[in-house]
């Protein structure tokens, strides 16, 4: 594999990263499941392109356009959705996605289902890598400030969280509408890598792919959601060899890990310095015992 293969894949991961870091602060640590994020991608590549060819305005200025705008739909669909209990709010979302890719088949000035070619190749891995570390780093901070605090007791009992004061539909709100944002930049990302756009791109496969991602890394884990995009982006590229079996092995390795980590990779769990030390520290003193039982 030569670089440019090997970078392909990378930038890849790290945009499926970005979508995957929104994902996981609504479902992994706000508690909602959403199979729409598509749509959200969708919005922001759209929005993104518009900006740069037919407006002309930069590059970076128009990806935070994207991003806004998605943040803002989700607003709007937020304000209809979020009131509705259990499966009916991940029916709404899925069905919220579909529906963007069915407008965007029809209107004709973003090319329709033949799809948008000639987007300027703008998005590269060091733009992409720090578009990522910028956004872990709000996340983390986010998450561990109060507005998280409260996220994430929504996520563990609602009723509580109301009867304590917490505005649960305020913190799913902007749960929803940082998600939003974060998946249109992505998209944003996806439609200057590729240089074309068709809505066929923002399928349901695309959410389903985010949210198996999520699950995959484990739910509520930043350093999980990491693991799990460069690792389920990068194995079908590298199972390539496999030709037709690829993705049943895919599938096979999401299930195996699914039974044996059910909790997904991380478990809840981060990635810390302390935990680094910690592990190497296990390892030191179980090679300095073995050394002295030998002596």
């Amino acid at each position: 594999m030569d670089w440019f293969y090997i970078k392909g894949i990378l930038i890849l991961s790290g945009i499926n990263l970005l979508a995957v870091l929104g994902l996981s602060l609504l479902t992994g640590f706000t508690g909602l499941f959403s199979f729409g994020h598509a749509g959200f991608m969708a919005i922001g590549a759209y929005f993104t392109a518009t900006m740069t060819v037919k407006f002309g305005i930069p590059f970076i200025p128009a990806l935070m356009i994207g991003g806004l705008a998605a943040a803002m739909v989700s607003l709007v669909i937020g304000k209809l959705t979020l009131n509705l209990k259990g499966d009916y709010f991940c029916i709404a979302t899925l069905g919220f996605g579909e529906a963007i890719r069915l407008i965007l088949d029809n209107v004709q000035y973003f090319g329709g289902a033949r799809g948008w070619p000639g987007i300027p190749l703008d998005t590269t891995l060091i733009n992409v890598v720090v578009i990522n570390i910028i956004a872990i780093v709000i996340l983390i901070h986010l998450i561990k400030s109060r507005h998280g605090r409260n996220m994430m007791a929504v996520r563990e009992e609602e009723l509580a969280s109301q009867i304590i004061g917490i505005n649960v539909f305020k913190y799913k709100m902007i749960s929803l509408a940082i998600s939003a944002a974060y998946a249109g930049v992505a998209g944003g990302l996806l439609g200057h890598y590729t240089g074309f756009l068709q809505p066929k791109m923002f399928q349901l496969i695309k959410s389903t792919e985010l949210t198996i991602i999520v699950i995959f890394g484990g739910l509520g884990s930043i350093s999980g959601s990491v693991i799990g995009a460069v690792v389920l982006t990068a194995l079908p590229e590298l199972l390539r060899t496999f030709a037709k079996w690829r993705l049943v092995v895919y599938g096979a390795t999401v299930i195996f890990i699914m039974i044996s980590r059910p909790k997904g990779l991380m478990g809840g769990k981060e990635i810390t310095l302390t935990n680094i030390k910690k592990f190497f520290s296990r390892i030191l003193n179980k090679n300095k015992s073995y050394h002295e039982g030998e002596m």
